[in-house]
């Protein structure tokens, strides 16, 4: 199912000049400026300038007489699309198939990608997050046709549209989301028509005499009636691998003998550059136009390639060949340098079994996320929620270790579960407490050990705890802990269990 995010950039001239110069600041009015004629006319203004009433196609002299503090700029379009391109190739990370679109937008595919992020919703998160705290304002919406996710980035709300829905997402917009010629407006809204469903309402084929096949088009493509290609940005500097057929394919195993084929082809690339593939990105054209791709990644860098096939074997299947492929392309969309070195030797063991962990983790990368393959690194705090981080499988070792003299157990509780328990003097441990429903007797305990706030760090918002170490009568090592007594007397909590 193809699913395309359109990345809409309202103020992407202006973000850009002032990303570039610095100036002026965020909260004063900026516009930039070209020529018409012998009118000086606003081509864009940033949201403070949109807020006092500046808009694209004001003269500039009508700007600057109802804002007097106004700083203009030269309208540089050319800089401004060579800038734009430089983004798409930035947006790679999120999907191989990438596109600008002038002037301020982008389109991306994650069909076969939003997994990698966790969904839908967190890959635009993170997108647009990332692009704001760079300063460039952004919106976007995912939908199953690029119409649909263009129309309702501008005029809807932004976000996910449902899989099958982009009807029902675009019919209430404006007929403005159909990227249809300024005069056809102008022609609809005489005749009363100001919603894409009143149009969609409309007998096709008088629709067709009066307004011409591309506003039809453009319904046809805002409503996922019509496809709408993509051509992907590939930079010519990008290890690619390709291959077109002269008949059609579909079948599985001639998927996986092409995949072979072509990722032995990269690696010869690789092996001259003196590079290994950390992300692979492989992408399928049908013969209905209709593209699918596949993105996986390494732990470290990785030329081999019977390894780097099998990385994709298991997700091949997901493929809808439709009436068949016809051309599919290999890219390595981000390489690392790797230099030729010993692994089997006597005496090197350890990095034997490196390298084998190594395809390990690339093999449950590509079956469940690359995200999802982690180890623990110690932290040096005091604080058990604090006390690890997650890193990348085959970081290299951070130098922390845990404290040997503050034994912790091996599974914490995230957060902690209240516990009713009862303690024979207000600083003992407890004599029993009573777990999710269970009664459980104490035979050993030890502590308390108190742990306080991390108050060097500026942390003031975590209360004392007093933990204890308790054994039950049925053998059970438990860890809890209660807040530190005040006069009404502290609750208990479950935060975690020994071995």
């Amino acid at each position: 199912m193809r699913r395309v995010v359109s990345l809409y950039l309202p103020t992407w001239p202006t973000d850009r000049i002032r990303r570039r110069t610095g100036a002026p600041p965020r909260h004063e009015p900026l516009v930039t400026m070209h020529t018409v004629g012998s009118r000086r006319v606003v081509r864009a203004a940033c949201t403070a300038a949109q807020e006092l009433g500046l808009h694209s196609g004001m003269a500039l002299a009508q700007a600057q007489a109802l804002v007097p503090n106004l700083h203009v700029a030269e309208a540089t379009p050319e800089e401004d699309d060579a800038s734009l391109r430089e983004l798409a190739r930035w947006a790679i990370n999120y999907s191989p198939v990438v596109a600008s679109d002038p002037p301020d937008g982008l389109w991306i595919d994650i069909a076969g990608v939003a997994h990698l992020f966790g969904s839908e919703e967190e890959l635009l998160t993170d997108l647009t997050s990332r692009l704001t705290r760079q300063g460039i304002a952004a919106k976007a919406a995912v939908a199953d046709a690029p119409g649909a996710a263009w129309a309702v980035a501008r005029y809807g709300a932004g976000g996910v549209v449902p899989t099958g829905r982009a009807v029902d997402a675009v019919a209430p917009l404006s007929i403005r989301a159909l990227r249809i010629p300024v005069d056809k407006l102008g022609t609809l809204h005489r005749l009363g028509i100001e919603r894409i469903g009143q149009l969609a309402a409309m007998p096709r084929a008088p629709l067709v005499r009066r307004f011409g096949r591309d506003v039809a088009l453009r319904l046809d493509q805002a409503m996922g009636h019509s496809f709408e290609p993509i051509t992907p940005l590939i930079p010519k500097e990008t290890p690619t691998a390709a291959i077109a057929f002269a008949e059609p394919i579909g079948r599985l195993e001639d998927l996986k003998s092409v995949v072979l084929r072509l990722a032995k082809d990269l690696c010869r690339q690789l092996e001259q550059r003196g590079e290994g593939a950390r992300r692979l990105d492989l992408l399928c054209q049908r013969v209905d136009q209709k593209s699918a791709c596949l993105r996986v990644g390494t732990a470290k860098a990785n030329r081999d390639a019977v390894h780097l096939a099998k990385l994709f074997d298991e997700r091949l299947q997901t493929i809808d060949p439709g009436f068949g492929i016809e051309e599919i392309v290999l890219v390595a969309s981000k390489v690392e340098p790797l230099t030729e070195k010993q692994i089997q030797a006597q005496g090197l063991g350890d990095e034997a079994s490196e390298a084998d962990m190594g395809q390990l983790v690339d093999r449950l990368g590509a079956r469940i996320g690359m995200r999802h393959v982690y180890r623990l690194a110690p932290v040096q705090s005091l604080v058990p929620e604090r006390m690890a981080r997650r890193i990348p499988a085959l970081a290299p070792p951070t130098g922390s270790v845990w404290p040997e003299n503050l034994p912790r157990p091996a599974r914490l509780l995230d957060p902690p579960e209240p516990v009713v328990a009862t303690a024979l003097l207000p600083d003992y441990p407890p004599r029993f407490f009573v777990w999710r429903k269970v009664r459980h007797m104490v035979a050993k305990a030890d502590g308390p050990e108190r742990i306080t706030s991390e108050w060097w760090n500026g942390d003031k918002g975590l209360a004392a705890r007093d933990y204890y170490r308790v054994e039950t009568e049925q053998g059970g090592r438990f860890w809890i802990f209660r807040d530190a007594p005040t006069a009404e007397g502290g609750r208990w909590w479950m935060h975690g269990f020994f071995a």
